[in-house]
């Protein structure tokens, strides 16, 4: 049975901000029939400790990755890829009023 549930109910990958200014950190995954429920599940399993931010789900079944064997090709144009933007295009992180519901 643990098998039958396991092909039916999708897996949803977790992103935990622990404080203001911090990224999203990939910190595990849940199964879950709904986004609401992944939320509560992961609430349950990865939040019980300090005062977290936020929490995202996204099922796994979403998540596009880079292959590790395609390292070289993949990431080769952006090494030579000259970031051409100005730094006042780029809003900090932590400025009072903004990023409040990220």
């Amino acid at each position: 049975m643990i098998h039958a549930l396991r092909d039916t109910v999708p897996s949803w990958e977790v992103f935990l901000r622990e404080r203001r200014g911090f990224a999203h950190q990939h910190v595990g995954s849940v199964r879950a029939v709904d986004a609401r429920t992944a939320l509560e599940y992961a609430r349950d399993l990865y939040a019980r400790r300090g005062d977290p931010m936020s929490l995202w789900v996204v099922r796994s079944a979403s998540v596009h990755v880079s292959s590790p064997s395609e390292q070289n090709s993949f990431f080769s144009n952006a090494r030579q890829h000259i970031l051409s933007r100005s730094p006042e295009y780029f809003t900090p992180l932590g400025l009072p009023g903004q990023n409040d519901d990220a």
